[in-house]
């Protein structure tokens, strides 16, 4: 949906032109005249920002968004300063470096309060502006994202992977840094061989744990085992490439060239095997380290259910047979399941009953019932395309077969290599 059409969506009296006439005028008079126009344009700019998608805008394209009849609303930039005044928006110098330290990015939140205290009216009519809203919401949004595919209480991700998840390099950014400025992430930099850029990301309310050498190691983990999937997926795309290449030539009749691909596909192929086998050591590495966190939790919520069954009072026998009641009704639901996808037993209905109750709804619809056809002259043109298809193919493999012979047993493998493509291109 259009931002036009969204926007009339929202405001049905959007095409009123004294209604319209009356908004677009600038701001004038004590704030009790103007405070109600300015929280509909502050409400109206949030929902369009959430329609589009976007926490990041530049105040001219904020007066595009309600452009009508060549007319933008004359009150926007106040709309905007006002907002900014209450910390609603923020400009990209506001935001904290996630690289600087605690004491730093304190010092510059002071600052930045002291700031919007004394100046009246800052000019940022051509820089980037961020809705802190629609940034709270969006940097909820990604923690909940990252929530679902984790069920610790923190999880290290590379930096690409952060900023897929964030739709973009710029959105990962202001995203970062209010999930920094609120102790919910770290950003990770490893300076071995490879630069190494991650985060540390806090999944639930409480803030996130300073940086340990463990998830350093494990964000190598991730970045390597990301590295080498991108590669095989590289070495899949050349593979298919030269298949493809290779079926071309053989269908034009130039079998030398066609010989070439094979024995490049053969290559990409030893070179698949070597990368897919250290990604897969890798994998393992990352699963033990998976498993051991399950664990913990599994002990963890072993302890927390002794000590409650301890406080309470409640006897093993108890437990025991609350898990029993537990097991029959599990039991009794997958018997319901089972009952509920089993098929219908059968009725004694015969197929001609059921097509002379057919005919007749068509007959009182009006219908003409199709007339029978017969399957045997389908079957015997079956039988005539099989027979026809196993005599191509014989003959082609055929011809194949002494062509292979005639170019001596140099090349005996890489035909060998060929036939499933020859048989394809057949």
């Amino acid at each position: 949906m259009m931002v036009e059409e969204y926007i009339t969506q929202q405001v049905p009296d959007w095409d009123d032109e004294v209604v319209a006439t009356a908004r677009f005028k600038a701001f004038s008079g004590q704030r009790s005249d103007w405070e109600p126009k300015f929280f509909f344009w502050k409400d109206l700019i949030l929902k369009v920002a959430r329609h589009l998608g976007v926490f990041t805008i530049t105040p001219s394209q904020v007066s595009d968004w309600f452009r009508r009849g060549g007319l933008t609303p004359l009150c926007i930039d106040s709309v905007l300063l006002e907002m900014y005044k209450t910390g609603e928006i923020l400009r990209k110098d506001d935001l904290v470096d996630p690289s600087s330290r605690g004491l730093s990015q304190l010092f510059k939140r002071v600052v930045h309060l002291i700031g919007m205290s004394t100046s009246s009216a800052p000019d940022f009519s051509e820089d980037t502006i961020i809705l802190k809203t629609v940034l709270e919401e969006r940097a909820t949004e990604v923690v909940r994202c990252l929530s679902e595919n984790h069920w610790t209480s923190f999880c290290v991700i590379t930096m690409p992977k952060f900023q897929s998840i964030c739709n973009g390099p710029n959105e990962s950014s202001a995203i970062l840094s209010y999930l920094s400025a609120n102790g919910k992430a770290r950003l990770m930099r490893i300076s071995k061989k490879d630069f190494i850029e991650g985060v540390k990301v806090s999944l639930v309310p409480s803030a996130v744990a300073p940086v340990s050498t463990f998830d350093c190691n494990l964000l190598h983990l991730i970045w390597t085992s990301e590295k080498l999937q991108q590669q095989l997926d590289v070495i899949d795309q050349r593979y298919e490439i030269s298949r493809n290449s290779a079926l071309a030539f053989i269908k034009s009749g130039n079998r030398q060239v066609a010989l070439r691909h094979a024995r490049q596909m053969k290559l990409t192929s030893e070179s698949r095997e070597k990368c897919a086998t250290l990604l897969n050591r890798v994998e393992e590495v990352l699963g033990v380290i998976t498993n051991a966190e399950s664990t913990k939790k599994v002990s963890e919520a072993i302890q927390i259910g002794a000590q409650a069954i301890k406080e309470c009072g409640i006897s093993i026998e108890e437990v025991q047979h609350c898990l029993e009641e537990l097991d029959e009704r599990i039991s009794s639901q997958k018997q319901v399941e089972e009952a509920l996808g089993s098929t219908l037993p059968y009725t004694g209905i015969e197929d001609e009953d059921v097509e002379d109750e057919f005919n007749k709804l068509e007959m009182e619809l009006g219908v003409e019932s199709p007339p029978k056809q017969t399957s045997e002259p389908v079957h015997t043109n079956l039988e005539s395309v099989v027979s026809v298809a196993e005599t191509v193919s014989n003959t082609k493999m055929a011809d194949d077969a002494v062509k292979a012979v005639d170019n001596g047993n140099s090349v005996d493998s890489l035909v060998n290599n060929l036939s499933s493509l020859k048989l394809e291109a057949a």
